[in-house]
């Protein structure tokens, strides 16, 4: 591994253990957590398709795409529930506080677009599977499950 692959590595792992320790911390929330992830995700995602309209450059679709997620046939969401009382209720400080922690942590760690989008793929797919497991809209509000080897 060169020494730029490692530090990228160790970027990686920087980012993931602030996150996993703030979210535990804070108790996020996970609708506060995939709202956060879906913001960063876009904003990466725009940036880098200008990129490759530009360079004409061409990236995995693990960088490209969010991951499929498995989630049992029998499930289905049913429920609805109103947007506005979920915004109303959700801590637009904590999400901040989240949101900046991601960007200064890509910042500090000089994460590439496609490092980022990396970084941040496995978060996305656990909030998109805690999702997709959500019953009710009280569900939405129960802290993210991080698994003990995340």
């Amino acid at each position: 591994m060169t020494e730029e692959e490692a530090s990228a590595v160790d970027g990686m792992v920087t980012l993931q253990e602030r996150m996993v320790n703030l979210i535990n911390q804070l108790s996020m929330p996970l609708i506060e957590v995939s709202l956060v992830l879906s913001k960063h995700i876009a904003g990466l995602s725009r940036s880098l398709d200008d990129h490759i309209n530009a360079t004409q450059q061409t990236f995995p679709d693990s960088v490209t795409h969010p991951w499929a997620i498995e989630t049992p046939e029998s499930d289905s969401n049913d429920f609805t529930f109103d947007l506005e009382k979920i915004f109303k209720i959700i801590d637009a400080d904590r999400m901040d506080i989240l949101a900046t922690l991601v960007r200064v942590t890509l910042v500090e760690i000089d994460a590439s677009l496609a490092e980022g989008l990396l970084a941040l793929r496995p978060w996305e797919a656990l909030s998109r599977t805690q999702l997709a497991k959500a019953k009710g809209p009280g569900q939405l509000f129960s802290p993210l499950e991080i698994p003990e080897d995340w």
